[in-house]
């Protein structure tokens, strides 16, 4: 299976970058792991509804750019569906069994995701009705694909 995540923005926080090594060694057993990152656009704190979407039209044009045809596509949304961790394995491994191995996880930038980036999603999966960092979200993201790898496969680490 190809997972790739793509995120908009560099991370800068040493101690994220050290986790998403770690689960992305751990991962190696399991898939193939990419990790896009796309620029972010430059935003003041103000900004009027126009300039938002403008700004998340042009990240979600750097986006799309990195999505092929054949991939599947879930979009990270706070009004996506909310997944167990079982869940989350459940649908990943029906996916490996319909013949989609190539998975992209979007997860857009501190102001959201574009409709077109909304609009190519196969799934919407909300971790939270919390907003968090999308920085931290990359993470959060890795561990629970490696958590449902894991699940798949009967071993140790789920409890």
């Amino acid at each position: 299976m190809q997972i790739s995540v793509i995120s908009v923005g560099k991370l800068k926080e040493k101690y994220l970058k050290q986790g998403i090594d770690e689960y992305k060694k751990r991962l190696g057993a399991y898939c193939t792991l990419n990790l896009i990152e796309v620029p972010d656009e430059k935003a003041p704190e103000k900004l009027s509804d126009a300039e938002m979407e403008e700004i998340k039209n042009k990240e979600g044009e750097r986006i799309l750019q990195k999505i092929n045809q054949d991939t599947y596509v879930i979009t990270l949304e706070i009004k996506g569906k909310q997944l167990t961790s079982e869940q989350l394995a459940k649908e990943m491994d029906q996916l490996a069994i319909h013949g989609k191995s190539k998975i992209a996880f979007v997860i857009g930038g501190s102001l959201g995701l574009s409709k077109d980036v909304m609009q190519r999603s196969n799934f919407a999966l909300s971790f939270s009705k919390m907003t968090l960092p999308h920085q931290l979200m990359r993470l959060v993201l890795l561990e629970q694909v490696y958590r449902a790898f894991r699940i798949n496969r009967n071993e140790p680490y789920h409890k």
